[in-house]
């Protein structure tokens, strides 16, 4: 694959903003990277369209390529030995796919699916370590976000365990949103259920009571929410469990930068 160099135009502000294939950047962990960063990471990557149900690396096989999210919205699933598998993450614009090459690995124990059709950037497994030896603010978000995801994931298998239905949809539904900046989220009740890890006619249930409550609206596969606000008061203790860790943790970080 050819390297291809970083772009960059103009904004209101007068500052640059970094492009990759004339796509802009809108990955959180690639935005605001040191400007002499930008070439040594944006030549290795390739903007590419994530089409749903497209399977970006699948559990045990070698990951030949990791993703930048640019848009969309891609699962982690964690499957079984008779094939049923589960969500136990959520990976948008704010995240990465392919952790375990950033620790020196090849594999990984779950698969990735675009759940949401979008933009990613693409960087081959060897393309992978070049960027990390270049730029260490890179390699440093990306092992912070290594945490925020095992953390995502253990909270989402206690949240599977422990609440009810509708309390985990109104969840998932704000994660949703939160990562791809829409309050409609294109589904069927096929996927919540598959993603809940429950029966159909759960789902079904527990979107009729969000629906009801004037949380939600559902139509032809796709689910509106109507009040964030009321949606967060349905939602588990979980969402809000994760956001304030996130924040501490941002905080944190912010901190050991001064």
């Amino acid at each position: 694959m050819l390297n291809k160099p970083a772009l960059s135009r103009g904004k209101s502000d007068g500052k640059a903003a970094p492009m990759v294939d004339g796509a802009l950047v809108s990955n959180e962990l690639l935005l605001n990277l040191p400007p002499e960063d930008w070439e040594s990471v944006f030549s290795e990557l390739s903007s590419v369209q994530l089409r749903t149900h497209e399977v970006l690396h699948e559990s045990g096989e070698p990951i030949r390529f990791a993703y930048f999210l640019n848009s969309g919205l891609a699962s982690v699933l964690s499957v079984l030995s008779d094939g049923k598998s589960v969500e136990v993450g959520l990976t948008g614009k704010e995240g990465f796919v392919g952790l375990p090459l950033v620790v020196g690995l090849s594999t990984s124990p779950t698969r990735t699916v675009v759940q949401i059709e979008g933009v990613g950037f693409r960087v081959s497994a060897a393309g992978l370590m070049k960027i990390l030896r270049r730029s260490e603010t890179l390699a440093q978000r990306l092992q912070r976000y290594v945490q925020v995801l095992s953390m995502q994931a253990s909270q989402v298998a206690a949240c599977n365990r422990i609440h009810e239905v509708d309390e985990r949809l109104a969840r998932w539904l704000l994660m949703c949103q939160d990562r791809i900046n829409s309050d409609t989220v294109p589904l069927t009740q096929e996927l919540l259920a598959h993603m809940l890890g429950t029966r159909r006619s759960s789902v079904t249930v527990a979107a009729g009571t969000l629906q009801k409550a004037g949380l939600i609206t559902y139509k032809r596969g796709n689910v509106k929410i109507e009040s964030r606000e009321n949606l967060k008061d349905a939602a588990c203790e979980c969402y809000e469990a994760m956001q304030r860790q996130s924040r501490n943790w941002l905080s944190e970080s912010n901190n050991s930068v001064r």
